[in-house]
């Protein structure tokens, strides 16, 4: 049987993809100082060994190569969990060596890690904060929820095609993750979530102000203050300069809306 006949022989069912991605979620729920993620890593993918490997012997020894030290950004690993399986299937078919699915991981979960860690840490995560504490203020907890399941969606969605894209390219992922440009979307979001901190402080001493003689001001004006915050700073403004000039301008709107409303 040829290499690429050979890898088609034995290949993981969908719902048992599912369920590993499913597992993949828990990650770190045994996480540990010796080997960090390997027993969250090793239970994600033992689905698929248990599919790719009916031999007890085989099995064992393809889930103990799992049980080395693992440690990456637990978003960005679905990326290599979809690999590793992708590797599982070459090496039960015989067009791999064992080795490979180890060196795959080992290879990808330092630059993934890091990749996660600026995405999803330092820029999807604060900027979701941010657009959270703006709609508390302006719708109240049904904003909070709206903020949250959007996040989830976006983190949810994205684990997913890390995992097919893993799956599907194995070694070709880094292709694959490259062309999502994802520093450069964690730079604009990282930008839009400094404007939402600005658009929450204006909220926060315009809304009382406004709510009983113009509802609706106060979320316009928020909005607005943001829009022009990101397309500052996404034009090059200097961070806290412009976040200076935007607490000035928030303080001083907020001031001539209380004078005219009699508050002040």
């Amino acid at each position: 049987m040829s290499a690429p006949a050979a890898a088609l022989a034995r290949r993981v069912p969908a719902l048992v993809l599912a369920r590993c991605f499913g597992r993949g979620l828990f990650l770190q729920a045994a996480w540990n100082r010796r080997g960090m993620q390997n027993l969250g890593f090793a239970y994600a993918i033992a689905p698929a060994l248990r599919a790719l490997y009916p031999e007890p012997a085989a099995r064992r020894a393809a889930l103990a190569r799992h049980l080395g030290f693992f440690n990456c950004h637990p978003y960005a690993a679905a990326a290599i969990l979809g690999g590793a399986i992708h590797h599982e299937e070459r090496v039960a078919a015989g067009a791999e060596p064992p080795q490979a699915p180890v060196t795959y991981k080992a290879t990808l979960q330092g630059p993934l890690a890091a990749v996660g860690d600026g995405f999803f840490w330092t820029a999807l995560r604060p900027s979701f904060g941010a657009l959270a504490a703006v709609a508390a203020l302006v719708f109240g907890w049904p904003g909070v929820v709206a903020a949250l399941t959007l996040y989830n969606a976006i983190h949810l969605t994205l684990r997913i095609g890390l995992f097919r894209a893993g799956y599907r390219e194995g070694d070709a992922v880094v292709g694959a993750i490259a062309r999502l440009s994802l520093p450069v979307v964690a730079d604009r979001l990282r930008l839009a979530g400094a404007a939402l901190c600005g658009a929450a402080a204006a909220t926060y001493a315009a809304l009382p102000a406004t709510r009983a003689v113009a509802p609706l001001l106060a979320p316009a004006a928020t909005a607005a203050a943001a829009a022009a915050g990101y397309l500052l700073l996404a034009r090059g403004a200097r961070l806290f300069p412009a976040t200076y000039a935007a607490l000035a301008g928030g303080t001083g709107a907020a001031l001539l809306a209380g004078r005219l409303h009699g508050s002040l």
